[in-house]
């Protein structure tokens, strides 16, 4: 398989999109097995973007497990930020259109339902008795 070629708006999109994202693949010091592509396999098809974690210092390195990863599983590397790079694979039952619009509209929620006001408490008093004057509280002398 090649690297998923992406249009400039669709890659802003699924940038925004991957921004609050956990790494959900790490890579081991044991580098790019073909157990790291199965589960990486396994992530894309389920979320669809993701993003993978590469240790290692060398820049170079990095950049070439990341292509390489894309490559064999036919994604799309939308960004590569450090150690991290962000990856996107449609699933196969999308339609091209929703790709850069971010999925199919989210569900509209209903506002939570207001409480009515509670009800004070009167006090009771006796029929003959005069109200009696509360103590005030807060007053701002500290005493």
């Amino acid at each position: 398989m090649s690297e998923l070629v992406l249009t400039r708006d669709e890659r802003l999109a699924l940038r925004a999109r991957a921004h609050h994202l956990n790494p959900v693949v790490l890579l081991g010091a044991a580098g790019l097995t073909d157990a790291v592509v199965g589960e990486t396999d396994r992530a894309l098809t389920a979320h669809e973007l993701i993003k993978v974690r590469i240790p290692g210092d060398d820049r170079d390195e990095r950049e070439a497990i990341g292509l390489q990863l894309a490559d064999r599983l036919g994604a799309a590397r939308v960004q590569s930020i450090g150690k991290l790079v962000v990856l996107y694979r449609p699933r196969p039952d999308e339609p091209a259109s929703d790709r850069a619009a971010g999925g199919p509209a989210p569900k509209a929620r209903k506002a939570p339902p207001v409480a009515a006001p509670r009800p004070t408490r009167a006090r009771p008093r006796s029929a003959g008795a005069p109200a009696r004057a509360l103590p005030r509280r807060g007053s701002g002398r500290g005493r």
